[in-house]
């Protein structure tokens, strides 16, 4: 199964940019979308469908325009859990999860911390999806968790992390939380085969930031660790410019 994740910032605006001509070059299985900004009758699904994704299911935030997540698929799974059933987890709409035969992949895009509000809920998001995950684990263990964390885990994941270092997303305490939630039993995919510096998946729009690669490692598929014998590669893939991301990928057997 190869499983894509992607934080398209807004999929009309991805649309219009070659998206559906990028996935069907791209050819996921199932693609982990972040920041759908829609609601699902805002969007042609035929044009999914005529993609080769006619199982398309989409988990919008209460607030138009804002957050939402997708996971669109070649084949029917089979479940779809919409949210987590905290509502203060889902009213923005960040958790959807796809159940396959085998493994289970969910898309997640976690609170971005970009005023003390925002920050504050963002840890108590981090703390509730621990212990949600936790537990799903017990019933669901071959779990995939792709998306957008907004979190760099290591030094090694961003441009400058001496700058960088009172900012969030690379906050000594989120640090300390992706790290705590890998080691709880999942495995960073892309680091399991690549342990090499200056790849990135996010870029400022400021500065010629992505063009001077100058970018945070903030997505990321984690793959639960009975899976690890079924990994079979995981990359970045820049060249895809639909977003101030790139899409990530793993490939499980």
């Amino acid at each position: 199964m190869k499983i894509i994740s992607y934080n398209v910032n807004g999929i009309r605006a991805a649309l219009k940019k070659g998206f559906i001509d990028w996935l069907k070059s791209a050819n996921p299985d199932v693609i982990c979308l972040q920041e759908i900004k829609a609601n699902e009758d805002q969007l042609d699904l035929d044009i999914f469908a005529e993609a080769g994704y006619p199982y398309n299911y989409w988990y919008s935030a209460q607030k138009k325009g804002y957050s939402g997540v997708a996971i669109l698929s070649k084949t029917k799974p089979n479940h779809i859990e919409f949210g987590t059933g905290i509502e203060t987890m889902d009213f923005e709409g960040r958790n959807i999860r796809a159940d396959f035969d085998g493994v289970s992949v969910m898309s997640l895009y976690l609170p971005s911390g970009t005023n003390i509000a925002r920050l504050e809920h963002k840890f108590e998001y981090m703390a509730m999806f621990q212990d949600y995950i936790t537990e799903l684990k017990k019933d669901i263990p071959n779990l995939v968790i792709c998306g957008d964390y907004n979190i760099c885990h290591e030094a090694i994941d961003i441009h400058d992390p001496v700058r960088n270092k009172n900012v969030s997303g690379f906050l000594p305490v989120e640090r300390e939380w992706i790290g705590a939630f890998m080691d709880s039993g999942f495995i960073d995919s892309f680091r399991f085969f690549n342990k090499e510096p200056d790849h990135y998946s996010w870029w400022s729009y400021r500065a010629n930031a992505r063009n001077n690669n100058k970018g945070w490692r903030i997505d990321y598929c984690l793959v639960a660790n009975p899976l690890e014998d079924r990994l079979k590669r995981a990359v970045i893939l820049p060249e895809a410019k639909h977003s101030d991301h790139c899409p990530v990928l793993v490939e499980i057997a």
